[in-house]
């Protein structure tokens, strides 16, 4: 697995509907599976939002977790994936967090994600561009940091995406426009430098 995984938010379609109404009638080991298939793509999207603090993502995903858990009973599908309500929580979970932070973390030393199949200096090249996403992600506001991450390190539609963060499609689509260009800006003015 590369360093940014694959995750494929479709796979659990009815099989998350079926544990979703076992986890919301108390069954503690059908939300334990929801927390297997999901744990780690909520844990990237906050990784990748704090800069690689290990800690705070940890922190966060947990948080999730257990509003997940707590709020299960109230999930009704009508058409929303479980990871689209799953990532909503989370996202408003990250908004808080910045309001009360303000400011982005620096990449910890904490960082190791790594890709055993590189070699150690392909791995120092991998860190150094996630260290530069990060940064560049950094100065992004916090509406564009979540289109960024969910679309393009999560992997998810603009249509759920739009769920997730309570926007229009078209609006979405816009958000993520800018948030590249503003990306392009500010990596290719590192790389010019």
């Amino acid at each position: 697995m590369g360093l940014l995984g694959s995750w494929s938010f479709g796979r659990g379609g009815s099989e998350d509907e079926r544990l979703v109404r076992r986890a919301s009638g108390g069954d503690a080991e059908a939300f334990a599976e929801l927390y297997e298939r999901y744990m780690e793509p909520v844990f990237r999207f906050f990784y990748y939002r704090l800069g690689g603090s290990r800690e705070n993502a940890e922190d966060l995903t947990e948080q999730s977790f257990l509003k997940a858990w707590q709020s299960i009973g109230s999930y009704d599908y009508r058409g929303i994936p479980f990871s689209a309500w799953l990532f909503r929580i989370a996202h408003n979970l990250l908004v808080d967090y910045h309001r009360i932070k303000r400011d982005a973390e620096p990449i910890g030393d904490d960082f190791d994600l790594e890709d055993e199949a590189l070699g150690p200096e392909e791995q120092v090249m991998k860190k150094a561009e996630v260290e530069e996403l990060s940064a560049a992600l950094g100065q992004l506001s916090p509406i564009e940091q979540s289109v960024v991450t969910l679309r393009f390190l999560q992997g998810l539609d603009h249509r759920t995406v739009a769920r997730i963060i309570d926007k229009s499609e078209v609006a979405t689509r816009s958000i993520q426009f800018r948030a590249l260009e503003r990306l392009a800006q500010i990596l290719g003015g590192r790389s010019r430098k």
